[in-house]
């Protein structure tokens, strides 16, 4: 059984599954996570949903492109945990399946490709403490001490 963070799923919605990706980042004592700027300003693990046909890992490898403009090496696997939320940009209820990997930020090739990301450094304290959701703060917290 996966652990659930956040809210409790409400019996009346229909919650539609979300599989995605979201990496930890570090690299000289710090790590790399985005601000997203809409719908409302949230700090958040690089990554996203799983396109249909596309393995965990190329998801992984696209997503943090996209928010963040860095390529990513030697992702691992850490753990999932998931979440019953109210996806605006999508208007759907969705039970987010969230795996979280921990990866090296190789090198910055382009700007974010995806429009309100803002790449950000942030000491792994900082960041277990202001990130957006519960999930990720407990991966970070719990595996900070790798990096």
């Amino acid at each position: 059984m996966i652990r659930r963070f956040g809210e409790q799923p409400n019996p009346e919605k229909r919650y539609t599954p979300r599989p995605g990706v979201y990496a930890i980042l570090p690299r000289d004592g710090q790590l790399l996570v985005t601000l997203q700027k809409e719908p409302e300003p949230e700090l958040q693990l690089p990554g996203g949903g799983i396109d249909p046909g596309e393995s965990p890992i190329e998801a992984l490898h696209r997503e943090v492109h996209e928010e963040t403009g860095w390529s990513i090496a030697h992702p691992r696997r850490l753990g999932a945990f998931r979440r019953f939320v109210y996806m605006p940009e999508y208007d759907m209820w969705a039970e987010k399946i969230c795996m979280i990997y921990m990866a090296r930020p190789a090198r910055q090739i382009a700007p974010p490709r995806e429009a309100g990301h803002i790449p950000l450094w942030l000491a792994p304290e900082v960041a277990a403490r202001e990130l957006g959701n519960d999930g990720d703060r407990h991966f970070v917290s719990l595996f900070s001490k790798l990096f």
